[in-house]
């Protein structure tokens, strides 16, 4: 199975960098996983609605470029549905049971995502109703995915 992470925006932070690589190398053994970064928009302060819409436009066309015809799409947003970690599993479970090989996760910047990102996806998922900055959400959304590959296998995971 493929699996990628398209998000908005660049990791700064040495630690988030650290966290995700140990991921990235933990999940080698289950799936092909890459995280794609795509460039954030600078959105001013106080930014006017027509201004916000804008920026996520910009940002959803290079998300876009990224998403191929055959990618299951499931979308990071407030609205999506809330799953627990085993219904997450069986969820990557049943795609790949159904032959679905390519699975693109998508996380917003700062802003969110724009309209045309969220009708082009096969899903919304929401962690909570609460806001994470979207490169602490990388390392949740990275960490949830090899849990998944760990409940899937039958082997030990922390509940």
């Amino acid at each position: 199975m493929n699996i990628k992470i398209l998000s908005v925006g660049k990791i700064k932070e040495s630690f988030y960098k650290e966290a995700i690589s140990e991921y990235q190398k933990r999940l080698s053994r289950y799936c092909n996983f890459k995280i794609i970064e795509v460039a954030d928009e600078k959105t001013k302060e106080n930014a006017t609605q027509k201004e916000i819409d804008i920026v996520l436009e910009k940002e959803s066309d290079r998300i876009i470029n990224h998403i191929k015809d055959n990618d299951y799409v499931i979308s990071l947003a407030i609205e999506g549905k809330k799953m627990d970690s085993v219904q997450f599993a069986d969820k990557i479970n049943s795609l790949g049971v159904n032959g679905v090989s390519d699975i693109c996760f998508i996380i917003g910047g700062s802003l969110g995502l724009h309209r045309d990102v969220l009708s082009k996806s096969d899903m919304l998922l929401s962690f909570s109703d609460m806001t994470f900055p979207h490169q602490l959400m990388r390392v949740i959304l990275s960490e949830q995915i090899y849990r998944a590959f760990r409940i899937i296998n039958h082997e030990p995971y922390h509940k």
